[in-house]
């Protein structure tokens, strides 16, 4: 097939974009490059072999989207291009609202132009806030905490009215729970700018001697070890759940709704012990107050995926941490 990838050199895009390059899909990229860096383009092409044809625009650019998607007769979109900081969404949330619920919305009027009715849509468990119960399933209520999960959910709720006027639409809606680790080359991983938000690319910096500790905000919750427990996940598994679900949107039309994780809760402590086996060095940690907005612990029922898109994830915690640090030394020798 012929697929866009907006945000495509983006953290989970790249690496989807490998697996359905290894699986012969002709991959499209459209980023613009807000929070990506173009050498990925090329770390892509020495992974597989392949060229990739990209793009250098943004997803509001309606007219140019439209343009693209007839002259490469693009057949299905996977829509990553988001902002993603949910302190920085509530900082700046016009910005938000513009880019991801704006953008979204762009797309979908340049595909409706196109005649392209098939989307995967990167969404996220902010949507559903605060547990009611544990652990979350896709009939669990969507109450966001923060602006970023906004965002997420009304481009959701976008798509689901879409697909109610328009019988020909098939989408589906990923929330993914952690994505961590890297492709076992360690050419492509998470790579943020500036100091990371995120916990394993801080520990990695921290571990390589960028960062002079790790911060870690509670240590008296209601967990096994007083730290925050999530729902990490390889993104290598996710990014072979998107195309499972490329497979699941070519055979039915509608939209749905699924979660893309573990079903496990690792805590803070468990995630910095196993990247200590990793990296063969111990990790300094200060530990402060909690910080608002955070949750004790979550966690993902992934029954539906495995159900409907016959995926589940497989890797471990332990590879999650090595494919990270053999990342994290890959930059260090290019630096």
């Amino acid at each position: 097939m012929n697929i866009l990838l907006t945000g495509g050199l983006g953290f989970i895009a790249s690496h989807t974009a490998v697996v359905l390059a290894e699986q012969g899909h002709h991959v499209v990229l459209l980023d613009n490059l807000c929070n990506s860096q173009i050498e990925v383009l090329g770390q892509l092409e020495k992974i597989t072999g392949k060229k990739f044809l990209f793009f250098n625009a943004d997803i509001r650019d309606a007219e140019l989207v439209t343009q693209l998607l007839k002259e490469q007769s693009i057949e299905a979109v996977i829509h990553f291009a988001g902002l993603k900081s949910v302190a920085e969404s509530a900082a700046q949330p016009l910005m938000y609202y513009d880019n991801n619920v704006g953008g979204t919305i762009r797309l979908l009027e340049a595909m409706q132009a196109s005649g392209v009715k098939k989307l995967i849509f990167s969404s996220s468990a902010t949507v559903y806030g605060t547990p009611q119960y544990l652990p979350y399933d896709e009939e669990h209520p969507t109450v966001p905490m923060n602006t970023y999960g906004q965002t997420k959910l009304q481009a959701e709720q976008i798509l689901y009215d879409l697909v109610q006027s328009d019988s020909e639409w098939s989408v589906v809606c990923l929330r993914y729970f952690n994505p961590v680790g890297a492709h076992e080359s360690g050419l492509i991983g998470e790579l943020p700018r500036g100091v990371p938000n995120n916990l394993m690319p801080y520990v990695c910096q921290v571990a390589s001697g960028q960062l002079p500790e790790l911060n870690i905000f509670g240590d008296d919750y209601d967990t096994k070890d007083g730290t925050g427990e999530r729902d990490y996940i390889h993104v290598m598994d996710l990014a072979e759940g998107h195309v499972a679900a490329l497979n699941f949107v070519n055979s039915r039309m509608g939209w749905d709704a699924m979660n893309l994780g573990t079903g496990v809760a690792y805590s803070v402590y468990d995630l910095v012990s196993a990247f200590e086996k990793s990296a063969q060095c111990q990790i300094a940690k200060n530990v402060q107050g909690r910080r608002s907005g955070d949750l004790p612990m979550y966690y993902s029922e992934a029954k539906k995926a495995k159900s409907l898109l016959g995926w589940e994830a497989k890797r471990t915690l332990q590879s999650m941490c090595d494919s990270s640090w053999n990342f994290q030394m890959q930059l260090q020798k290019t630096k």
